[in-house]
């Protein structure tokens, strides 16, 4: 059976993990949270990362950066998680989706702007499989329309719009660390804070809305409740877990861009008769191949190759997010913006292929010889 997903695990981990217990820190913001929120900082030359629990608690903490209020709006796309709309709802916001490109499956930034009214308050491009929006037109619109720009980088770790890192172009980014990314530390994200202002009160409302930070730091002689806020600190031992990848993180992008390669290379022939298609990437982007995924004729289609490489040769495909506008919460919470005239059918018609990086070239031999046998080529 070749697996839809192997979480990524580079061999360093548990000693890393075991480290963190020897100097008997494990809480939040110990000794490989600040490795690893530097390594991002320095990566991305975002003004400050901080680790979170979770990609959501990340998209959370923004929506409170951003001061979002009941009676607000947020413009988003209808295909993504459900964190991403979750993190403004629970602040009594009304989300906005608007359209899909079929090309990137990114939002279309050409229809943003006819959904922006008097209460929008923020942007937030969901950057597909690692594959940026096109960030200048939406960059351009905020400015405009004085907006918040929040990016959904949750698959976008190592890749880049116009040379600038996805996650740092907006005025918040949010990284995911889940098991299913590129990186992980089981469960686990990241806030990116593109402008210092921003800084002492992200770092408030994550310390329980406290100012321990500062105390730790040695700026204030006890701390105290400041603001509101939450817990959204990991275990140092997550942060442990992750640290291990990301000494790795070159390795590990290029092995899942060679395995990525082959995929597309291997499938252009269905490409050419017209029996599928591959991903688009545009020239200014550079991706980090956190998935491969094909579109097949239609749902029908989708379901009988599901089901062959399932069932017939022992192969976990996946499909991916049922959009949000037509989920019993996204009726009660958002509203849809014109047309949904490409979000459901492409939606419906997409299908991922495994991709982990220790997936071996054998194996993406194997898989696309089924696909290829699905479709009697």
């Amino acid at each position: 059976m070749i697996n839809f997903n192997v979480p990524p695990f580079t061999g360093k981990e548990l000693d890393y993990i075991k480290d963190a217990i020897d100097r008997q820190k494990i809480c939040g913001d110990g000794s490989y949270t600040v490795k690893c929120n530097e390594w991002i900082e320095e990566r991305t030359g975002t003004a400050k990362c901080l680790l979170t629990t979770s990609c959501t608690h990340a998209t959370e903490l923004a929506a409170l950066l951003a001061d979002i209020k009941p009676g607000d709006e947020v413009i988003m796309p209808s295909y993504t998680f459900v964190s991403t709309a979750d993190a403004f709802v629970l602040r009594g916001a009304k989300v906005v989706f608007v359209d899909i490109r079929p090309d990137t499956m990114n939002i279309d930034e050409k229809l943003i702007e006819e959904a922006i009214t008097e209460r929008t308050r923020a942007i937030v491009p969901v950057h597909y499989a690692g594959v940026g929006c096109e960030m200048d037109t939406i960059m351009e619109l905020a400015v405009k329309y004085n907006l918040l720009v929040i990016e959904d980088a949750a698959q976008g770790m190592m890749a880049s719009y116009k040379g600038k890192p996805l996650g740092a172009i907006g005025d918040f980014g949010c990284f995911s660390f889940h098991e299913t990314k590129n990186y992980s530390m089981g469960e686990g994200g990241a806030i990116l804070i593109k402008d210092e202002k921003y800084i002492d009160d992200a770092e408030i409302i994550r310390e329980k809305g406290t100012d321990r930070s500062k105390y730790y730091r040695g700026q204030v002689d006890k701390y105290r409740w400041q603001n509101y806020g939450s817990s959204y600190l990991p275990s140092d031992m997550n942060a442990a877990y992750l640290w291990a990848q990301l000494e790795k993180a070159d390795v590990i992008n290029e092995l899942r861009l060679t395995r990525w390669q082959q995929y597309d290379e291997l499938l252009q022939p269905l490409k050419e008769r017209g029996l599928i298609e591959l991903p688009y990437i545009p020239k200014h982007c550079v991706h980090n191949a956190h998935m491969y995924y094909i579109k097949t004729k239609d749902l029908e289609e989708r379901t009988r190759l599901f089901s062959f490489l399932k069932d017939e040769s022992g192969i976990l495909p996946a499909s991916h997010y049922v959009p949000l506008h037509s989920a019993p919460a996204g009726l009660k919470f958002c509203r849809f913006h014109g047309e949904d005239k490409y979000t459901t059918k492409e939606s419906e018609r997409l299908l991922r292929l495994p991709m982990f990086y220790t997936l071996k070239e054998s194996e993406v031999d194997y898989i696309v010889s089924k696909v290829k046998e699905f479709y009697h080529v």
